[in-house]
């Protein structure tokens, strides 16, 4: 079988570029629930809980769909010679708690989880941002 360099470039051009939506489509849900999250520190009540265990459930699928993501972009990018090593966390948010024990200060560590993940997520936009310009650029 022959080697085609362009054809494995669009491939994982096509492989960053799902990635990169899996990621974005978490820091939305992230930003959502960080906002979410301030009402329900300052007294938003049930619906604001609900809703921020809504979207930081919609975000930690995001991050789980975009760590097969980025497993298929590192592969693709084996195929032309490059090296992505970026490993995404996708723990717990302290939901449990967060129910259970609907407090400030509860909700401010599940506050810091959320900026953690979105600092994480970020990071990783960025990354995989930078890897579909060296391939451009190749």
């Amino acid at each position: 079988m022959e080697y085609n360099l362009e054809k494995e470039k669009r491939e994982a051009m096509e492989a960053g570029q799902r990635a990169l939506r899996s990621l974005q489509a978490a820091q939305n849900n992230l930003n959502s629930a960080k906002n979410w999250g301030m009402f329900d520190m300052f007294g938003g009540g049930m619906f604001s809980t609900f809703m921020k265990n809504n979207k930081m459930e919609n975000a930690k699928d995001n991050m789980e769909q975009a760590k097969r993501d980025l497993r298929d972009f590192s592969r693709e990018l084996q195929d032309v010679n490059m090296v992505c090593d970026l490993h995404i966390e996708t723990g717990d948010f302290l939901t449990f708690a967060d129910w259970f024990f609907d407090n400030l200060f509860v909700d401010w560590m599940v506050q810091d989880r959320i900026r953690k993940a979105s600092e994480q997520v970020e990071y990783a936009i960025q990354y995989v941002e930078s890897m579909l310009q060296q391939l451009n650029r190749s």
